[in-house]
């Protein structure tokens, strides 16, 4: 028998299905509106009469977070916020390469404690940044970038240098943002920079399409044809660029929160450290490998060096970290560091990861305890599946842990006799470094020789930046930095390239100080053409080169194990000369000069003083101090 229900008319359906038709159109009409910006519109006008324009709002953030210097190369989609940086009193430094701004800017992260910045423009500009944010997210550095990019109409349109940037960067930053309206550059940069401190720091990408830069007036005539087409399709298409372009400036130029976001900064919890607190008490034979992590807020640097003065623990330095207990500093072992892992009974890793640098773990005694404090987690847990295993893990600040764990273990010490056992290590290391220096070579000068004199030379106001294989690898045997953040080098993707950057980045940072930048001769390639920045903009730095002729730190592998030098030879080229036609001093330093070392580099110092950046070209020959290194 039918039921009523089924038995109901059809008719009785079509207002059902009309109700939904119309709320479908609707809602349709409504979301149209919405991403059209109309409802919007309706309460935040557009000031069509305004010069004001998106790079100012780009200042007025970088401003509100004490951002000092910004690195660019120009090009006309970011000329807006250069513009107006430099009205705001924020000082634009232009350099030769893109990758050299970023460089500059990583430099000047890891020594102030805030965002470093590099702005370029759309496309090419852009790629030739890559090999220096990749460096910037392997050693952790808070960057911010800033690439200009085609109008929002006209991407994926085939306008000029305009590429998927977004994808290219997604894979190196920690955040990446596209600025569609320019009421959002000021959020968006906020977030940006919050992003690039928190948790583990990073460099951080901000696209900035040239329509969100520029004055309404000028974008106008851009976008907005000035005689419409005629008819029904060029009224809609005049309506839809009128409307795109009262989108993109409404409420523009409202105000906005400036100032920087709160930090999401990782800390060890209180039973972790009462944890490590008690492991460490135990130990005879403690050892501390502190890494660049441990300085990643630099204005607790002397706050750091006390609390590990307290601790009393012998400790090897590592990246950021050299320097942090200045030069000669008893609990300092620099020497022998697999060795002395070996004999520890409790390790803490501090900063450090058991990548190729401590050969994946496996330098690591499985009978000693390991503590290790990372802020980033994986780093923290790398290869401990394989070659080692922590007996404890802390995720957190790595400076914030070690002062909690000096709290910890207040009147704490160790006995003498096992600094004593590394320190003598030490001593007949240093021993066989100077029957080396001793040494004759077949051409030229003796490269640990002339490093043993720059050693002695160094003063304490100064930062050193190194930028090379072979010599830089005999000079971090050799030169010690005089105190915290003043060791600059690229960290653990082991980039070349990085000297000129990192040095304008220092010397601006720091201008007090003498900014002292070892290249290898090979390295020097990339770097030279930024002397003139350097002289156009008054930057004295004093670059000494190690000039083989060589791709030297490969071609000590590749000749004995493959039988050929190919592609590893250069020329005793004159650096100093080539220095001297962008304008600076240029200085040499060879067999005939040998007896004047030292004062060729007094020399160099002095023209430094004098507003000089200076060239030190110096001819060296070829020793086995680095016999058995490896390039791979």
């Amino acid at each position: 028998m039918e039921t009523p229900a089924a038995a109901a008319p059809a008719g009785s359906l079509f207002p059902s299905f009309l109700l939904l038709a119309c709320g479908t159109l609707v809602a349709a009409l409504l979301g149209a509106a919405h991403r059209l910006g109309l409802f919007y519109q309706l309460l935040h006008k557009v000031d069509k009469a305004s010069v004001r324009h998106g790079g100012e709002n780009v200042a007025a953030v970088l401003r509100a977070h004490g951002v000092r210097f910004i690195f660019t190369l120009v090009g006309g989609h970011i000329s807006p916020l250069l513009v107006a940086c430099e009205k705001l009193g924020i000082r634009v430094v232009d350099t030769r390469h893109e990758v050299t701004a970023v460089f500059a800017a990583d430099a000047m992260a890891r020594l102030s404690g805030t965002v470093g910045v590099a702005a370029v423009t759309a496309g090419p500009g852009l790629t030739n940044t890559v090999t220096a944010v990749k460096n910037a997210q392997m050693a952790q550095s808070p960057v911010l970038l800033l690439g200009g990019a085609a109008s929002t109409l006209l991407q994926n349109r085939g306008a000029l240098q305009a590429i998927d940037q977004l994808s290219l960067f997604r894979p190196l930053c920690k955040f990446c943002a596209s600025v569609r309206r320019v009421r959002d550059i000021v959020p968006t940069l906020r977030a940006a920079m919050a992003a690039a401190q928190s948790g583990t720091p990073g460099p951080v990408f901000v696209e900035l399409p040239i329509d969100v830069l520029y004055p309404y007036f000028m974008v106008q005539k851009e976008m907005v044809p000035a005689k419409p087409r005629k008819g029904l399709v060029g009224r809609v298409v005049s309506w839809y660029l009128e409307n795109y372009l009262a989108n993109l400036f409404a409420g523009a130029w409202e105000p906005q929160p400036e100032g920087p976001l709160p930090l999401d900064i990782p800390q060890a919890s209180p039973q972790q450290v009462q944890r490590c607190v008690e492991i460490l008490s135990r130990a005879k034979r403690p050892l501390m490998v502190l890494g660049s992590q441990a300085l990643l807020t630099p204005k607790s640097a002397d706050k750091l060096r006390a609390a590990v003065e307290t601790l009393g623990v012998p400790c090897f330095l590592g990246g950021m970290a050299r320097g942090l207990l200045g030069r000669n500093h008893p609990l300092h072992i620099r020497e022998n560091r697999s060795a002395a892992l070996k004999k520890a009974d409790v390790i803490v890793l501090a900063g450090t990861v058991c990548d190729f640098r401590l050969s994946y773990g496996r330098v690591l005694s499985h009978s000693s305890k390991i503590i290790i404090v990372n802020r980033n987690r994986e780093d923290m847990l790398l290869n401990s599946d394989v070659f080692w295993k922590p007996q404890e893990a802390v995720q957190g600040d790595v400076g914030s842990f070690v002062l909690k764990l000096v709290e910890g273990l207040q009147g704490q010490t160790w006995a003498p006799d096992w600094v004593e056992e590394l320190r003598e290590a030490d001593r007949q290391k240093e021993q066989t470094f100077r029957e080396k220096a001793a040494m004759p070579v077949a051409q030229h000068l003796n490269p640990v020789r002339v490093l043993q004199l720059v050693e002695e030379t160094l003063p304490d106001d100064s930062i050193l930046v190194v930028d090379g294989g072979d010599f830089v690898g005999t000079a971090a045997h050799l030169v010690q930095p005089r105190g915290p953040l003043r060791w600059l080098d690229p960290g653990a993707f082991g980039t070349l390239g990085v000297g000129a950057g990192f040095a304008l980045g220092a010397k601006l940072c720091r201008p007090d100080a003498e900014v002292w930048c070892l290249f290898g001769d090979g390295a020097f390639g990339y770097s030279l053409i930024e002397f003139d920045t350097f002289v156009r903009h008054k930057i004295p730095v004093m670059a000494l080169v190690g000039n083989d002729a060589g791709w030297t730190q490969i071609s000590r592998e590749q000749v004995p194990s493959l039988g050929s030098n190919v592609a590893c030879g250069l020329a005793y080229t004159e650096y100093h000369k080539a220095a001297m036609g962008l304008g600076a001093q240029g200085l040499l330093l060879s067999r005939e000069n040998e007896d004047q070392v030292v004062k060729v580099l007094h020399d160099a110092q002095q023209q430094c003083r004098d507003g000089h950046p200076v060239v030190v070209n110096i001819l060296i020959g070829r020793t086995d101090f680095r016999d058995g290194s490896i390039a791979v």
